[in-house]
């Protein structure tokens, strides 16, 4: 029996120049998106909460409280993706790519964490009401800090489907949750604007807000448990995978055992090879490196393990004659 693998982790083949050239270029990348976002939540937490003391309003404040979990989100991110882009080691030889799915675990957590705040302050004020004040400033400035989020978020999304980052992919989506979160926010003050009777809306708003965004945060939890529990790829990226051995097999072989996974934006995938026992080491050697280069260029970053077995192993013993 014969075992292969492929990819950064594997002791006996250093990866590729050009991979380890294209994994600093997608860290490079991924590190500027975190750190816009740090930047950009600093410049909403300081325009939302400006709006809260213009206003009053307990429906600002949740929306400033949200982009405070924003900015500490950022901040996990990058530490994060410092840890993830850390070479292999002795004491982590599959690299540290799941410190990915602790940062969106952290920021699903600290994301129920504000919604809980924001039910709270919403209900508070339900049972105190109190007037608002310059809500057309206050508009005004959260359509600024709005319009911040959205361009950040939809550049942030772009980095992420190009570089398969689920730490910057969770971020981008959770600027944009704090974007209609906004948006449903400075919808209802512009009511009271012409409503005025109508300030009740402000503190059920912030209510609202609050458990829309608990489902942001139950999503990126589950998404951190999956990860962490070494979920398979998506049901496509297997099909993908087995097309592309299937596709690649002489005459006379098979496969089974498929297995696969991701941890951050590295795919594992491994299986058993099946070839017949007059099969050379050389040519067995050449087809895991025929199919390993098959399935890396189709499904990127792709670390293959390959055991080979004779097939005859797997064949059902013959009765004998008489039996």
């Amino acid at each position: 029996m014969m075992r292969r693998s492929s990819g950064r982790f594997n002791g006996f083949r250093s990866a590729p120049r050009l991979a380890l050239r294209n994994n600093a270029m997608t860290m490079n990348a991924t590190r500027k998106m975190a750190l816009l976002s740090i930047a950009t939540s600093i410049a909403t937490l300081a325009l939302k909460f400006g709006a809260y003391f213009l206003t009053d309003s307990v429906s600002l404040l949740s929306d400033a409280l949200e982009a405070l979990v924003n900015l500490a989100a950022g901040l996990v991110a990058l530490t994060a993706l410092t840890i993830a882009e850390q070479p292999a080691d002795d004491r982590h030889t599959y690299g540290h790519d799941k410190a990915e799915y602790f940062s969106i675990g952290v920021e699903g957590t600290l994301i129920l964490f504000a919604a809980a705040s924001i039910i709270y302050a919403g209900w508070n004020r339900f049972l105190h009401p109190a007037p608002l004040e310059n809500l057309g400033w206050g508009i005004t400035v959260g359509v600024l800090a709005a319009a911040m989020n959205f361009a950040t978020a939809r550049l942030m999304l772009e980095v992420a489907a190009k570089h398969d980052s689920v730490t910057i992919e969770a971020d981008a989506r959770h600027l944009l949750t704090d974007v209609w979160t906004s948006a449903g926010v400075l919808g209802g003050l512009l009511v009271i604007v012409f409503l005025p009777g109508w300030h009740l809306l402000d503190p059920l708003i912030a209510v609202v807000v609050g458990l829309h965004i608990v489902i942001t945060g139950v999503d990126l939890l589950r998404r951190s448990i999956d990860g962490l529990m070494d979920a398979a790829l998506s049901p496509g990226e297997i099909d993908t995978a087995e097309e592309l051995i299937r596709a690649g097999l002489p005459g006379g072989a098979s496969f089974h055992a498929l297995r696969t996974r991701k941890a951050g934006a590295t795919r594992f995938i491994e299986f058993h090879l099946l070839l017949p026992g007059e099969t050379s080491v050389r040519e067995s050697h050449a087809l895991c490196d025929r199919l390993e280069a098959s399935i890396s260029s189709h499904l990127a970053r792709a670390s293959v393990t390959i055991h080979v077995e004779p097939q005859e192993a797997h064949e059902p013993a013959a009765r004998p004659p008489g039996s």
